[in-house]
This record gives structure tokens, C-alpha cells and sequence, in this order.
């Protein structure tokens, strides 16, 4: 398993265009010459085992800050549909006035970008008796904004809905017959014996998310960091562990996108849905400036 471990490693540092390469004849130092040298590594490995299958991490020791658009993404397009698809894809955004940003705290001018936090990326894979049973990419800590106009969505979007009453609910998803389901989901609602997303009560389709907050709620405006933000890909269920070992999502067969946001809505999303930040800096003329 380490062995396959290591290999894995240096393959994605082939792919990062980071080649090991040996110049010298390797010779030991002194341990005063130790003492004397600091650093950290570029990849950290971690092997773990939940009994059900065996994990190999590989984390990157980098952070990045990053505003990304895709004018579409399809994944797992297979039977007459797909897992993920959604068009006008964007993580980040642009301040569209001078202030203080919600998503990080920190102030910024208008039309200055406003970047998707990104630390400590990691690729991690699953093996049951020697064969890959997943892998998922992700973040030991995320934060920042995703837009999209979302068709299809397998996975959890972790957001909080005001009940009739006022009080926080988990948003459930759901296809278009209001059965709940995270596989390939088309609406999202508050789960009850009259909820209709035909009808739009308690429901609304998912493109009515047109930006969400990736993060957690740190009870103050800005969101913390998430360590639970990441795409997975299996061929059967996979347990997987967040990196600091709180929690566990489980993930099943096929593709599946983690999105733990901090927002609480009100019930006025169903009607009005959520505006989407400004993507581009010319106006598309699409709602997405």
C-alpha cells in the first residue's frame, strides 16, 4: 500500500511539472548541521483505514487564492443525464462596490477581484483488496464564492433554510417529482407533506443558487474556513474523512460535489432565488455582471 502510496506521489508531481531528479551523490550531515537547516516539504502522505476501504492522501504544503470561470462543466454524463452539470461555472468574484467583503472579511475596491481561497490542496484515493475504489480532490481549508446555473447536482450542499417559523433547516434536494435525493438533484427546499417543487412551494429549482458562500458559520459576517469542500469521483460508496478527522460525508457510486456553505436563507429564495456576483468585468448580458 505505501508503496502504491509513493508512486501515486510521483506521478502527480509529474503532472504538476515538478520532476524528481537526483544531480548528486547523497551524503550524510552532521547533526550541528541539522540543526542549523529549516524547512518544510512540498507533499505531505497520510495512509488511513476505516475497515471498509484504505485512504492515501497526498496534501500539497501551498495555498492559493484564485478566481476561476468555466462556461460549462459536465460530469458523469452517462444514461441520459449527468451527475454535475451546470454552465456559467465561478469560483471567486469581483467587488462590484468599494467595502468590506462578507466572504473574507477584508476590504476591497471596486472591480477588484475578490479571490476563492484554496489551502493545502490534497488528492486522496480509496482501495479495497488492492483496487481503486475512489478518489476526490479538495481542500484542507476553503473559502470564498461559487456561482454556477446548476441543471444537475449529485452530492450536499450544506445550506440552511428558515422554516415558517423562522428557525434554521437543512435544505433538502430534490428531483423534480419532490422526491428527496442526492443524486442528481434539480431543486432544493425545506422537506415537509407540502412541499411541491412543481408547484415551487417550499422549492425551487437549483439554479436559483446563482452564488453561495463556501465556508463555515464563524458567528460573525465572514464565513471561517471549511476543511469539507471537495469533488469525489466512485465506483462504489466511499466513507471519507475530513482532514482534520471530524467528520464523515459518505459519498455514493458515481460523482459527488461537497459544497458546506455558511448561508441561512429565508423562504424568500424560493421566489426570488439568490443573486449571483459579478464574474465578469464586461456585462455579459446573461445576469452574471
Amino acid at each position: 500500500m505505501k508503496q502504491d502510496a509513493y508512486g501515486y506521489a510521483v506521478l502527480a508531481l509529474v503532472c504538476l511539472g515538478i520532476a524528481p531528479v537526483v544531480q548528486a551523490e547523497l551524503e550524510p550531515i552532521s547533526d550541528q548541521e541539522m540543526s542549523e537547516v529549516q524547512g518544510q516539504g512540498l507533499m505531505t502522505i497520510e495512509n488511513l483505514d476505516d475497515g471498509a476501504h484504505q485512504f492515501t492522501r497526498m496534501s500539497l504544503t501551498i495555498d492559493a487564492e484564485t478566481r476561476v470561470n468555466a462556461d460549462s462543466v459536465t460530469l458523469g454524463g452517462i444514461d441520459g443525464g449527468a451527475d454535475f452539470q451546470a454552465t456559467n461555472v465561478a469560483l471567486g468574484h469581483i467587488a462590484r462596490e468599494d467595502g468590506v467583503q462578507r466572504v473574507n472579511g477584508k476590504t476591497y475596491a471596486a472591480g477588484e477581484a475578490v479571490p476563492f481561497e484554496g489551502l493545502k490542496p490534497y488528492i486522496e484515493l480509496a482501495e479495497v483488496d488492492d483496487q481503486l475504489a475512489g478518489f476526490r480532490m479538495g481542500f484542507k481549508q476553503a473559502r470564498g464564492t461559487i456561482s454556477a446555473d446548476m441543471e444537475s447536482f449529485s452530492g450536499d450542499i450544506g445550506l440552511q433554510i428558515q422554516d415558517a417559523d423562522g428557525n434554521p433547516t437543512a435544505a433538502t434536494l430534490f428531483d423534480a417529482n419532490t422526491n428527496a435525493t442526492q443524486y442528481r438533484a434539480s431543486h432544493f427546499g425545506i422537506a415537509g407533506d407540502s412541499t411541491d417543487c412543481s408547484a415551487g412551494v417550499q422549492c425551487a429549482p437549483l439554479s436559483y443558487l446563482r452564488s453561495m458562500d463556501i465556508g463555515t458559520d464563524s458567528g460573525e459576517e465572514a464565513p471561517g474556513f471549511t476543511n469539507d469542500f471537495f469533488l469525489s469521483f466512485q465506483r462504489e460508496g466511499v466513507n471519507w474523512q475530513s482532514p482534520d478527522g471530524g467528520n464523515v460525508i459518505e459519498a455514493a457510486k458515481g460523482v459527488f460535489l461537497n459544497l458546506p456553505t455558511s448561508m441561512t436563507l429565508n423562504q424568500q429564495v424560493f421566489e426570488n432565488g439568490v443573486p449571483r456576483e459579478q464574474t465578469h468585468y464586461i456585462d455579459r448580458g446573461t445576469g452574471m455582471f
